[in-house]
């Protein structure tokens, strides 16, 4: 087991986040994008210079993922928008599960190809009416269907395999990817112990080891690439919701947490929950694509 357990992430920007979520590292600009769900903000942070900056979204961002035209893609409930931060404006792309009114997307990644996963729930956290799609223009396709809180996704480092979650079963999923993106073999990759939190949003490293955010465990696991567990970096607040490498040399990780769900007593005890964190790994990550469509 790799000992991890000696890191001690820094925040990096105590904001308070209700649902903080969707870390995305952007190479060319050397900054970080993220969100939070249910304040409805998108966030930008240039680490070199401390710059930081909120755009206010019309609904509930999933995700906000760099697109290679310029500005971003971001998931919203039923439908994918182009947002441009230099006018702030939001532009529909595409619909989403228009006939699902409980949904709203919830986590998103490009592949090394400049396709976009994403995945769908229901918003009260109760119906199985979640699924996950890939989108490369024109209308998402939708390769997995009936799980309650979808997270992830992810794609190990050739690009065959993706890792995807069913957060309420605390169980991340592998499934093989096929040349038109729908999946097959798709098996259990690794499942969270009763107790020790649910399994949120995912990365992979160079060295094809899956990183798992865990709401309510208090912590970021790593696992091989056989779904062994590895190690663990231990957290200051209970809810870890999905990290992303970053940096020059994709070794610095960024992770988004969540003050939601915690009682008055929880938020006094874990003031920096909701807070934007970092840490040095000892691995890099992959670098991060764009969205191509």
């Amino acid at each position: 087991m790799t000992d991890l357990s000696f890191i001690r992430p820094d925040c990096a920007w105590d904001l308070g986040a209700t649902l903080g979520e969707g870390p995305c590292w952007d190479a060319d600009a050397a900054c970080l994008w993220f969100t939070d769900i249910k304040q409805r903000r998108i966030h930008r942070l240039h680490p070199a210079t401390g710059a930081r900056q909120s755009w206010e979204a019309p609904d509930q961002p999933g995700f906000a993922l760099p697109r290679a035209g310029g500005g971003l893609v971001v998931g919203m409930p039923h439908g994918l928008y182009h947002f441009d931060p230099g006018t702030g404006s939001f532009t529909r792309l595409a619909g989403v599960e228009e006939d699902r009114s409980g949904n709203r997307l919830n986590d998103g990644f490009c592949d090394a190809q400049g396709r976009l996963w994403f995945g769908s729930m229901d918003d009260a956290e109760e119906a199985a009416t979640g699924a996950f799609y890939h989108w490369s223009g024109g209308a998402p396709a939708r390769v997995l269907d009936g799980i309650c809180i979808t997270n992830g996704p992810a794609t190990s480092p050739d690009g065959r395999i993706l890792y995807h979650t069913d957060t309420v079963a605390q169980t991340i999923h592998a499934a093989d990817i096929q040349p038109d993106g729908s999946l097959s073999n798709r098996r259990p990759f690794a499942r969270i112990e009763a107790g020790a939190g649910y399994p949120d949003g995912l990365a992979v490293d160079a060295e094809g080891c899956v990183w798992t955010g865990l709401f309510c465990g208090w912590s970021i696991r790593r696992y091989a690439p056989d779904g062994t567990l590895l190690g663990s970096v231990p957290f200051p607040v209970a809810n870890i919701t999905k990290l992303a490498f970053g940096g020059p040399d994709l070794r610095t990780v960024y992770a988004t947490t969540a003050a939601k769900g915690l009682s008055v007593q929880e938020r006094a005890e874990q003031k920096l929950a909701g807070g934007l964190f970092t840490f040095q790994s000892p691995v890099p990550g992959l670098p991060p694509a764009k969205v191509r469509a």
